[in-house]
């Protein structure tokens, strides 16, 4: 007789997985295979999950590093992080077909950086250095006008020109907790900097770190599903760290490190916002070979955020 698994409580976030910028990106991907046929051209990883860009790849998506990469003639799509000016200009001098698929809140990033400079004002960003929508919304303004500042720490020893005009902004994708701190220290030093009205964090992002802050408490390790160039999954691990509980982000089941794992009472599961939910399934299905999992998702309350697709795709 084969000995009994050991049995072993699964905690589900909710929500986890693709949040609304992701699932339009990779629709947007598909139907520009659709309108123009393969190959499609898309300049850096649609989103951040080799899952999502292999299978895209098999489906027709060719992905690039840069523009000049793009043959004449075929279409480029821009991913969901945006890209700087400069590349929607070069594509147009180069007569290419592009769509954008920048999310529609990164977008909105973009714009209010763009206000304020035109206003007179210095902006802070506060990021992660090298991250792809950095780059993409420091591209939106002219050189100098920005200053990236990455920790508390930098926001205690930032130098500014004029106090009086002054802003801030952040990354879509960050730490809910770190980011608040470097901003409390940002309007401690300079009481007149200008704050954006509403939470430049996304909705999925907050969501996804509140939902894992929430199952934490009961939790002796965490998964979570996610690539490790994936900002919001990596915020998603270091939450449940934080929290005290060990925490491991994997891309797949296969990562599984299961000496690690051990045989803990409960483990908490969650997924990134670019991490499809198959690759959800496929955990639990091989935490099933091994545990007699009893799988619970956690209460919360849906999102329903839909963002519409380019007219030059719809139409």
């Amino acid at each position: 007789m084969p000995s009994p698994k050991p049995p072993l409580r699964l905690l589900i976030a909710a929500p986890r997985g693709f949040c609304a910028g992701v699932d339009r990106a990779i629709k947007i991907v598909e139907m520009a295979i659709d309108r123009f046929g393969p190959p499609v051209y898309v300049r850096h990883e649609i989103v951040h999950n080799r899952f999502v860009v292999d299978r895209l790849r098999g489906m027709g998506a060719v992905f690039v590093d840069e523009l000049d990469e793009v043959p004449d003639g075929r279409p480029v799509v821009f991913s969901a992080h945006g890209v700087p000016k400069i590349v929607p200009a070069a594509a147009e001098a180069r007569g290419l077909d592009y769509v954008d698929a920048t999310c529609p809140l990164v977008s909105k990033v973009h714009r209010h950086a763009e206000r304020l400079i035109e206003s007179g004002r210095h902006i802070l960003f506060v990021g992660h250095a090298g991250h792809p929508e950095v780059i993409g919304t420091f591209g939106q303004v002219p050189d100098g006008s920005m200053t990236l500042v990455e920790t508390v720490e930098d926001a205690r020893s930032v130098e500014v020109a004029d106090p009086e005009l002054l802003a801030y902004l952040t990354q879509t994708t960050l730490s809910v907790d770190d980011t608040a701190a470097i901003t409390a220290v940002l309007t401690s030093r300079f009481p007149s900097i200008f704050a954006p009205r509403g939470e430049d964090i996304c909705y999925a992002t907050t969501n996804r770190q509140a939902a894992v802050k929430a199952i934490a408490p009961a939790c002796d390790r965490m998964l979570v599903i996610g690539a490790p160039n994936s900002s919001n999954s990596l915020r998603l691990a270091e939450v449940a760290e934080r929290e005290g509980v060990p925490a491991r982000l994997i891309q797949r089941a296969a990562e599984i490190d299961w000496d690690w794992l051990g045989a803990p009472a409960t483990l908490g599961l969650s997924a990134g916002a670019s991490a499809p939910e198959l690759l959800v399934r496929e955990v639990v299905d091989a935490l099933a070979e091994r545990f007699d999992v009893s799988e619970q998702e956690a209460d919360h309350e849906a999102e329903r955020m839909i963002f519409k697709l380019p007219r030059s795709l719809v139409a």
